[in-house]
């Protein structure tokens, strides 16, 4: 664990190993497949060849179990302190043939994002990103291109800092890994979508952590701070679906505090 913590404070990112079980990583990637091909974003599959389901918790829970593991939580907690919980549930797939996407630091650095903390931006983690590996991660399939050490910076690409969003910046990698493994990111830490050049599909969920006191109402379908951003900024906002009580009901009770903020009642 203090090695994964000293990576994260110097590189921005680490990857915590066999985080699902090897007996359980093939199932949970079949089900997350199914559950894209069932729910996927029309626009991002058609324009970007990725595979893109938002509040992706309230359509499939196969992953859910493993979302407060020990070792992640160690990296969470470590960085963020004891109190934490789930901003976004998010599956991604890159589909084979898939172009490169543009430098970016997550929500809440992104400057193309309403409720954006605007650049320069403090040296503090505030929010943290992982990729949990249901797929190997490779250079071939796709593994996340990212610039080690550029969560140090006061702003990124998506700011109009002077680097090319679409360029090959030197010192630039593709995170690899194992299926089952989570790729770990400080949210500030430039990344991009790399190409995926293998015949199948990069399977993965996008979970991010995020401190008590970091508001995530701007994220909130029709809530008052979304909908003051938005008119504010003119810019769109990451969407976070609630989670459905019946779904809440279900999950472990270690798991539960990391949803409960997000829990709504149909009725």
């Amino acid at each position: 664990m203090k090695s994964e913590l000293n990576q994260m404070r110097v590189n921005g990112w680490c990857v915590v190993n066999n985080v699902v079980p090897r007996d359980r990583v093939a199932a949970v990637r079949v089900r997350v497949m199914d559950a894209v091909n069932r729910h996927a974003n029309a626009e991002t599959l058609d324009d970007k060849g990725i595979g893109h389901v938002s509040g992706f918790v309230a359509r499939e829970q196969s992953f859910a179990p493993y979302v407060a593991d020990s070792g992640v939580m160690g990296v969470v907690q470590g960085m963020l302190g004891d109190h934490v919980r789930i901003s976004f549930t998010t599956a991604t797939v890159n589909f084979p043939g898939n172009p490169r996407g543009a430098w970016h630091a997550d929500w809440p650095f992104n400057q193309n994002n309403a409720g954006h903390i605007p650049a320069p931006y403090p040296d503090a983690v505030m929010h943290l990103t992982t990729l949990w590996m249901l797929s190997p991660f490779s250079k071939k399939n796709g593994g996340t291109l990212i610039l080690p050490g550029s969560h140090r910076s006061d702003n990124n690409p998506s700011g109009d800092n002077g680097f090319d969003p679409l360029g090959i910046i030197p010192g630039e990698c593709n995170a690899e890994g194992e299926a089952g493994s989570v790729l770990m990111l400080d949210s500030r830490l430039w990344h991009a979508t790399a190409p995926n050049r293998s015949n199948e599909p990069r399977v993965s969920v996008v979970i991010r952590y995020a401190p008590w006191w970091l508001d995530t109402g701007v994220l909130m379908p029709g809530s008052e701070a979304r909908e003051r951003m938005l008119e504010a900024t003119g810019l769109n906002a990451p969407e976070v679906p609630p989670v459905p009580q019946e779904v809440y009901d279900t999950m472990h009770e270690r798991v539960k505090p990391l949803f409960r903020h997000w829990v709504r009642s149909e009725n």
